[in-house]
């Protein structure tokens, strides 16, 4: 493992059961968890969540469907970042602490790239996530070879959201101090998440992913969930910088979530020949979770224009370093990728 600088200190926590390990990092910009799956010596994919939500929350469900995981753990060892205080077991962080900004956790990116000697890496968040490593990938275009983005945000802040800013910090954060993730924040977020079919209503039951989702927010500190919904609502639009990235993106939205008009802006405002949308139909935000094996063919597509495949259609496991700039120019578009510019729509039977 490498060091930045020797102001980095980490402390290891086995997570068996899931067969990964957990870093706890001091950066210059507060401590921050890091649980490392894979084998150190593939090229490193870098997860980031959305609010209030850790790597067992927001990709559990896309590492659970086999297809997947293979694809991923095959090619990659994947180090999933959680915000400041969303990891398993997190204490609540000190009230004393600044709340940092969404350039502070960029730079916080980087110090964990840093950290364990990694150069050039895979970008995989989710809408706030996605935020975070889209603002890295700017800062660092060098550093990123490649982005996967699920239902992301690129712009300031809407008026919805800042309405909403003011209900929750005014009137949820006393709640929240006293009483913990209570029954309306929770709603809100899972609205943010999931399509209202999987939500339930009258005549359908929640699901079990929404089940599951509402006992790990149970889990979450409060008042660290606060600290992050402040930081990103101060993020700043990211319009002028998406013009200058270059590596290839590929886009996911659902077609029911609150952020699609957003990801089809960002989609518009990135170089078309190595960006691609996938819109998945009968899905809310969180498309890892609700509805992950629509992801497959694409990522599968995605990575073959880096040399990847899943292992039965490459025996040998992947060592060397990705690096697009070695691949003939016909595989960087997004015909190779097996995706077209226009939104691609995941039809979903669902189960009444």
């Amino acid at each position: 493992m490498g060091d930045s600088g020797g102001s980095v200190v980490s402390i290891d926590v086995e997570r068996i059961s899931f067969g990964g390990k957990e870093h706890h990092i001091q950066t210059n910009y507060g401590p921050v968890s890091v649980a490392v799956y894979g084998d150190h010596d593939k090229p490193a994919l870098v997860t980031y969540p959305d609010i209030a939500l850790n790597h067992m929350s927001c990709f559990q469900g896309l590492l659970f469907c086999p297809e997947a995981a293979s694809l991923l753990l095959h090619n990659f060892c994947i180090y999933h970042i959680s915000p400041p205080g969303h990891e398993l077991g997190a204490a609540p962080i000190s009230p004393n602490a600044p709340i940092p900004s969404v350039d502070d956790l960029a730079e916080q990116v980087a110090e964990v790239l840093d950290f364990f000697g990694l150069g050039s890496v895979m970008c995989f968040g989710v809408t706030a996530g996605a935020y975070i490593l889209t603002l890295f990938a700017s800062k660092y275009r060098e550093r990123v070879l490649g982005l996967i983005l699920v239902s992301p945000i690129c712009k300031g802040p809407t008026w919805t959201e800042w309405l909403y800013s003011k209900l929750y910090c005014q009137v949820m954060s006393n709640l929240l101090y006293y009483y913990g993730m209570c029954g309306l924040v929770k709603e809100c977020l899972l609205q943010r998440y999931f399509s209202k079919e999987v939500r339930g209503f009258s005549e359908l039951p929640e699901s079990d992913i929404v089940q599951a989702c509402k006992s790990l927010l149970d889990q979450r500190q409060s008042m660290n969930v606060w600290r992050f919904v402040q930081t990103m609502n101060e993020r700043y639009d990211l319009t002028e910088q998406l013009k200058q990235l270059q590596c290839r993106t590929l886009i996911f939205v659902g077609e029911n979530s609150q952020f699609h008009s957003e990801a089809v802006h960002m989609t518009s405002k990135l170089d078309r020949r190595y960006c691609a949308l996938v819109e998945v139909q009968a899905c809310g935000s969180l498309v890892t979770e609700e509805q992950p094996h629509a992801m497959l063919i694409p990522m599968e597509y995605f990575f073959m224009g880096y040399g990847l495949y899943r292992p039965s259609q490459l025996d040998c496991s992947p060592r060397s370093p990705l690096s697009p700039f070695c691949i003939s120019p016909e595989l960087l578009s997004p015909e190779s990728m097996g995706v077209k510019l226009k939104p691609i729509k995941t039809r979903v039977r669902l189960e009444m």
